[in-house]
């Protein structure tokens, strides 16, 4: 059986392990656009902040592929997949047979429409090179300027002010990680970013660079006419599935849609990581959560089912932990919801202990989402319950309390097939 897999990321080699665990004797192949080994990608923000070295980033041992007994395939992309013929088209020209194929290339970082992009010191954050890269221009830098406000953009922002850098930071949305808090929460991660010394500024957006005569990047000019200096840029404005060597037999929503088997809409093509979309567990709709935790459930998944062993994936589930400075952040599922929705809210701020914690129920009690602030010791019991989709309804209040366990009920049940059922 001759495997290959598109990526080298978490998803990737998690899927290899399950194959190679599966089946001694079949061929692996990775296709790796990065030269570098397996790393931790969320760790590489901890490389601009000076608070990690390169060396804790590999999440392989140096003789990975060859103790795996497979083949690397570094510097090179995936340009093309001939799913006639099997094989996938590379850029230096050659093509790699497949009978199985994984398609775990993540995602690219999106770009922004601004003039003179190309200069120096302009970065997306995305790979360890471009974070090397960030660190080199440190002892030059005096004021960098981070465009969004969402996790890319946070931890760049973090990262500089660690380093006692100058930093404003441009979002569209009014708080900073609108994707992954809601307003009060943002507003408590912002007034403390501001506290060390961050400007933030909404409404407006880069429409064009200045550089010196080196090519080096040393101004901004501003959707609102003003024009400010800056000798570092990060461009924080989101990522997409990096899917465009793609062709249409490939049913694709967000990113490729797969089913619980995480098998695509080609026979014998796979897809796990940030690309795959499947069902979230909160929202029960198909959906796009590109996390570390999702990526290496869905690897492990994928590789199995790939090597003959029948695996389901049971659905993903967003959530993200953060520390701001003095500030703990811990989030899952649906934070930030729609009218349409119809959610409940119950929500609690204590400014005195500079907490909040909010609960968001469904219509039928179940809790399908939570943002806590400074006080997330039972957050890991409230994603549980969000994960079994566990009913909270009587008790949301009282589980904002400073003394209340959750753990008491976490034997609440959901039964599907008539009304909830309490166990205390």
């Amino acid at each position: 059986m001759r495997y290959v897999i598109i990526g080298n990321g978490v998803a990737g080699v998690t899927a290899a392990d399950a194959m190679r665990r599966l089946d001694p004797e079949g061929s692996i192949t990775f296709i790796a656009r990065e030269n570098f080994s397996p790393y931790c990608r969320p760790m590489i923000s901890n490389i601009l902040a000076g608070t990690a070295e390169l060396d804790e980033l590999p999440i392989r041992s140096d003789d990975y592929y060859d103790a795996l007994g497979a083949r690397a395939l570094p510097g090179i992309e995936a340009t093309g997949v001939d799913t006639g013929r099997r094989e996938v088209a590379t850029s230096n020209g050659t093509t790699v047979p497949y009978d199985r194929l994984l398609i775990a290339s993540g995602a690219d970082p999106r770009r922004i429409d601004a003039e003179n992009l190309e200069l120096e010191n302009i970065f997306f954050m995305r790979t360890v090179q471009e974070v090397l890269g960030m660190v080199r221009a440190l002892p030059d830098t005096e004021h960098a300027l981070v465009l969004g406000g969402g996790l890319v953009g946070f931890k760049a922002a973090y990262g500089f002010l660690n380093r006692g850098k100058k930093v404003t930071m441009l979002i569209r949305s009014g708080y900073p990680l609108s994707f992954q808090v809601d307003e009060t929460a943002g507003g408590i991660i912002q007034s403390e970013l501001e506290r060390y010394g961050l400007e933030v500024r909404t409404g407006v957006e880069v429409t064009a660079f200045e550089g010196d005569e080196s090519g080096r990047v040393r101004g901004a000019t501003l959707s609102d006419g003003t024009s400010m200096d800056c000798d570092i840029v990060v461009v924080g404005k989101g990522v997409f599935p990096a899917r465009s060597y793609l062709g249409q037999e490939f049913q694709t929503g967000a990113g490729i849609l797969v089913n619980d088997y995480l098998t695509t809409s080609v026979p014998d093509v796979w897809a796990a990581g940030d690309i795959a979309e499947h069902r979230d567990v909160a929202r029960r709709r198909p959906w796009l959560n590109p996390i570390w935790p999702v990526a290496v459930e869905m690897g492990r998944v994928a590789g199995s089912n790939m090597a003959g062993h029948p695996m389901r994936y049971p659905g993903s589930l967003s959530r993200n932990v953060i520390r701001i400075f003095g500030i703990d952040v811990l989030t899952a599922g649906i934070v930030s919801p729609r009218e349409s929705e119809g959610l409940r809210t119950v929500s609690h701020r204590d400014a005195r202990r500079n907490t909040y914690r909010k609960l968001l129920l469904d219509d039928e009690g179940i809790l399908v989402g939570f943002v806590l602030v400074n006080d997330i010791e039972q957050g890991g019991v409230l994603m549980n319950m969000v994960r079994d989709r566990r009913w909270l309804n009587g008790l949301a209040e009282r589980a904002l309390g400073p003394h209340f366990n959750v753990g008491q009920v976490i034997d609440t049940a959901y039964s599907s097939g008539g009304s909830p059922a309490l166990v205390r």
